[in-house]
């Protein structure tokens, strides 16, 4: 091995959806980690792709030059450049990739591609402290919710996923329908927090297996609206601390209902958790008082790589070096 792979430094750089983000990452240790995120979605009350697509082509090189400025690393000394692959939104995969894929030619070092969901669970990689494999952890994002079988770095099962909406849709479908502003998840929370989580009851859905659903709930939650403002047109202003409250322990205990049984069958003893929804208050909290009751060792990453950041693309981004795995520049994003 050359002393350049004893020191492996890697560029990263995550673009699935509305934040564009670079990393530097010097053999797993994250030298620099840089989002920016687009506010002109806030006008539409939701993430508009085309929009993105375009903001990132603004954002992508002043992140990355502030990435590397930060991280005291000059584009020579790269030993190779991460990228969110997939899923996402396709033109903002397009960016990063296509940038990636420049800058990898004209330095002629490998590009890495990254499966977004993947980064996600392995940033708990960048603890201080990391489970012990296998651990089962909990995915829990604006897009996706599954029950993954982490067996190591790079090898990872689907034991179970959502049969239609993700957790995260319905914190942000319910923010909307209380007529709240975009992004709905944390206010939310905000708001639950000086609420009564059981002022009302929402249906929890009962699927078998491993599988979840939330499109049920979104439904429930839409007719107990329109039924309470008929009644009240000022009926979500005066309740709006109990219903975001009782929503979101409804979504929490839904998700932790299937986990622990999950957890339990898989005969595991440490669990993590992972995702932009990972951030809630409540389900952090419940997620630990889980495993406080069951013996297990509960690992929950840090607010700052919770949701869609860079440093999770480069931690994937070391393994697969150490690998030996790279991406051919003729590679695709994938959407989902």
């Amino acid at each position: 091995m050359t002393e350049k792979q004893d020191t492996i430094t890697l560029l990263a750089i995550e673009s699935s959806c509305d934040d564009t983000a670079a990393a530097v990452i010097r053999n797993c240790k994250i030298l620099a980690n840089i989002v920016s995120s687009q506010e002109i979605h806030k006008e539409y009350g939701g993430v508009i792709p085309e929009l993105a697509g375009r903001a990132h082509q603004q954002h992508i090189l002043p992140v990355v030059k502030k990435a590397l400025k930060e991280a005291g690393i000059e584009a020579k000394d790269l030993d190779g450049i991460a990228y969110t692959q997939g899923p996402g939104l396709m033109g903002s995969l397009l960016v990063g990739g296509h940038f990636t894929k420049g800058m990898c030619m004209a330095l002629n070092i490998p590009s890495i591609g990254v499966n977004h969901l993947q980064a996600h669970v392995a940033a708990h990689y960048l603890n201080e402290s990391m489970p012990n494999f296998p651990f089962l952890c909990l995915l829990v994002s604006g897009g996706h919710t599954q029950i993954i079988k982490v067996k190591a770095p790079l090898d990872m099962e689907i034991i179970g996923s959502t049969i239609d909406d993700a957790a995260g849709e319905a914190f942000d479908k319910t923010a909307k329908m209380l007529g709240l502003p975009y992004p709905g998840g944390p206010l939310i929370d905000q708001y639950a927090e000086l609420g009564n989580p059981l002022a009302y009851q929402f249906p929890i859905a009962r699927i078998e297996g491993y599988g979840y659903s939330f499109s049920g709930l979104k439904t429930s939650l839409l007719y107990f609206l329109q039924k309470g403002v008929k009644e009240d047109p000022d009926f979500i202003a005066k309740n709006l601390n109990d219903i975001c409250a009782s929503m979101r322990y409804t979504i929490v205990k839904t998700l932790l209902d299937k986990f622990e049984k999950a957890v339990k069958e898989a005969d595991v003893k440490e669990i993590g958790i992972a995702g932009g929804v990972s951030a809630n208050k409540l389900l952090r909290k419940e997620f630990e008082k889980l495993a406080a009751k069951n013996g297990w060792k509960a690992f929950i990453p840090k607010f700052e790589y919770c949701t869609d950041n860079a440093a999770m693309i480069a931690v994937v981004g070391h393994y697969k070096f150490l690998a030996g795995e790279s991406t051919p520049l003729s590679a695709l994003p994938f959407a989902r």
